[in-house]
């Protein structure tokens, strides 16, 4: 028997790392929201790697944070050790990572939804969503509750007709022991979502006290912790170590004698697999030159003694599992607590979405996350975000929240998965991003934290310490620009940072513009500098004085790129009635129907002739609506 069993604003169909931040998001704009989920256990779950951030997915992590998302803070309440990767390389790439403890991770974040003012939480599967003519209406659970809705956002991650495979074995489940979600995905299709298949997998966890870590290199946290969230100034805790290794010439020979019985090379999947966290044996096979792989020893959490074996990834047998990883150096009496599986999910193809992140067909239906085709918590969590805002923008009548490629990395991602598409699990990188010098993970509040506080979901506080940085990084490097020294005053200062010496005088600005110069190297130099200055404001000068050429030659960049952003497409346009355009470009801008000439340039199959086209149609349109 079906009821009523509540009316809301906004459903949010999963509580994973996409459904958390757009199930907050709603409720904090001020609508009634409902997160349901197949499991309250599985809230927040890090079901693969326990950590946040990483190349490009640090500076997705901090652009939710400046949107007054919940991510960041959430991992610097319960990381147990922190690093910034690629600090050798230019700004643009570094990108900060954080060792969860993962327990605490889904405890905190299911404490924030609980306590969250507008927010419902219920352990339910949905199984059918209610439409009308076009519309949604709501959600039927599989015990018969309606919840009636105004908008309704898919984040059900891997969920949907998902199943798990070890070597021959393979079975309906969700990830890490969950239940699976095997009835939404026929409604999808009866809705006219294209579906498809694809797969991930995750290694082993293994039992600490099996492992010898005397055999192996210690990897130890960075002494100085940046947190990922502009509220925390910084987090001074005990590190916990991860450990480095590698494999065999041994273990690659019990790969390839096992091979035919892995998931993948059995022909049992039929699910597309991530290109970019290829499994032990896929390694194995593509790189068949390669004797060893490296692996990395990491913690789940401080009260556990399971741990994460990063690299090597597996669909073969249990028993195979164990003889590889007992070939592995320091590993050789290790213990399985959890076997490595792959799995295999329902998800819908992105090019259905508009860059709203609403299903076309379907008014009032927004999909985030791992359904939508991408990988990875940092990705989901940025959809959900959006999805969540633009779900309460839909209600207030109000235009949606669209980033593009030059504001966001997190616009990079939708606009790569809403205009190109992707034919497997979608993973964010800094070389993705046309404008990666412009959209540093340090900058991200000054960029983003205004658009989060016109929304609703910014503090305050968090609004008036980004000011302040602003006010800050303004007027010091208008100080630092006035400030000029002599030869007499600096070059002690200069010979200690292997600086050439002045041989006239020089403003402050020119000295930090030197790469080998710092702050710290002009301390004794600058005598007058305010006390009071943030950290990030430091940081934000120096690198804002460093790159200064290629930052402005950037801007320029973008300059050109609004301009294509900007020359909109009437929506209505008949593609196929379009003289010149070849059939290709036709099908595509048909299926896609992009907003701007920008977005319909970046589709695949549509070439600078179409566009040139596209362009002369639009400028005799406008010209005969003139007349």
């Amino acid at each position: 028997m079906k009821f009523l069993a509540g009316e809301y604003d906004i459903v949010v169909i999963g509580a994973g790392h996409a459904g958390c931040e757009a199930a907050l998001a709603g409720a904090k704009m001020g609508f009634k929201t409902l997160v349901l989920s197949i499991s309250l256990d599985a809230i927040a779950m890090m079901a693969c790697n326990p950590s946040i951030g990483g190349t490009g997915k640090g500076h997705l992590v901090r652009e939710i944070d400046a949107l007054g998302g919940e991510m960041g803070l959430n991992i610097d309440k319960t990381l147990i050790q922190s690093k910034m990767l690629n600090k050798t390389k230019g700004p643009a790439v570094h990108s900060l990572r954080a060792q969860a403890d993962k327990t605490k991770y889904h405890i905190e974040m299911k404490k924030t939804i609980e306590n969250q003012a507008n927010l419902d939480l219920f352990q339910g599967e949905v199984v059918e969503i209610l439409v009308e003519k076009n519309t949604v209406k709501g959600v039927v659970t599989r015990t018969g509750a309606i919840y009636e809705a105004k908008t309704i956002i898919l984040a059900t991650g891997v969920y949907l007709k998902s199943k798990i495979f070890i070597g021959e074995v393979n079975f309906d489940s969700g990830p890490n022991g969950t239940f699976p979600s095997n009835f939404l995905s026929d409604n999808l299709k009866k809705l006219g979502c294209n579906l498809r298949r694809f797969k991930t997998g995750t290694p082993a966890r293994i039992d600490k006290n099996s492992i010898d870590f005397s055999k192996m290199e210690v990897q130890q946290g960075d002494k100085e912790i940046f947190p990922f969230s502009f509220l925390n100034e910084e987090i001074d805790i005990d590190q916990s170590p991860c450990w480095l290794t590698r494999t065999t010439a041994e273990t690659k020979k019990i790969i390839e004698k096992n091979i035919g019985r892995s998931a993948l090379y059995r022909g049992d999947t039929e699910g597309v697999g991530p290109r970019y966290c290829p499994s032990i044996e896929d390694k194995v096979v593509r790189f068949a030159d390669k004797e060893t792989h490296q692996l990395f020893i990491e913690p789940e959490g401080l009260n556990t003694n399971e741990m994460y074996l990063q690299g090597m990834s597996s669909s073969l047998p249990e028993e195979v599992q164990l003889n590889m990883m007992r070939s592995v150096i320091g590993l050789e009496k290790v213990k399985i607590m959890r076997p490595a599986y792959a799995i295999e999910y329902d998800c819908i193809d992105p090019l259905q979405l508009k860059p709203s992140l609403e299903i076309k067909n379907i008014e009032g239906l927004f999909s985030a996350g791992q359904f939508n085709g991408s990988s990875g918590y940092e990705e989901a969590a940025a959809q959900g975000l959006i999805a969540g805002i633009n779900a309460g923008l839909k209600i207030r009548g109000k235009e949606p929240l669209i980033l593009d490629r030059s504001e966001a990395y997190i616009g990079v991602l939708i606009d790569d998965l809403v205009t190109k598409g992707t034919n497997e699990p979608y993973r964010m990188m800094t070389s993705r991003a046309e404008y990666r010098l412009v959209l540093r993970q340090d900058n991200a509040d000054l960029r983003l934290t205004g658009k989060g506080k016109e929304i609703g979901l910014v503090s305050d506080k968090k609004f008036e310490r980004t000011k302040t940085k602003e006010i800050q990084t303004k007027e010091e490097m208008e100080r630092l620009k006035r400030t000029t020294v002599s030869p007499e005053r600096a070059n002690d200062s200069l010979k200690k940072a292997v600086s050439s010496l002045l041989k006239g005088g020089t403003t402050l600005y020119e000295l930090l513009k030197r790469p080998e110069i710092n702050y710290e190297n002009i301390r004794e130099i600058d005598t007058a500098r305010p006390k009071e200055l943030l950290r990030d404001t430091i940081k934000q000068c120096e690198i804002t004085i460093k790159y200064e050429g290629y930052i402005q030659k950037q801007l320029r960049q973008i300059k050109q790129f609004k301009k294509m952003e900007n020359n909109k497409i009437p929506e209505g346009i008949e593609y196929s009635k379009i003289a010149g355009l070849r059939i290709e470009a036709r099908q595509k801008l048909e299926e896609i129907r992009p907003l701007s000439i920008g977005q319909a340039s970046r589709i695949s199959g549509v070439s600078p002739a179409d566009i040139s086209v596209l362009l002369v149609y639009l400028e005799q349109r406008r010209r005969k609506k003139e007349v």
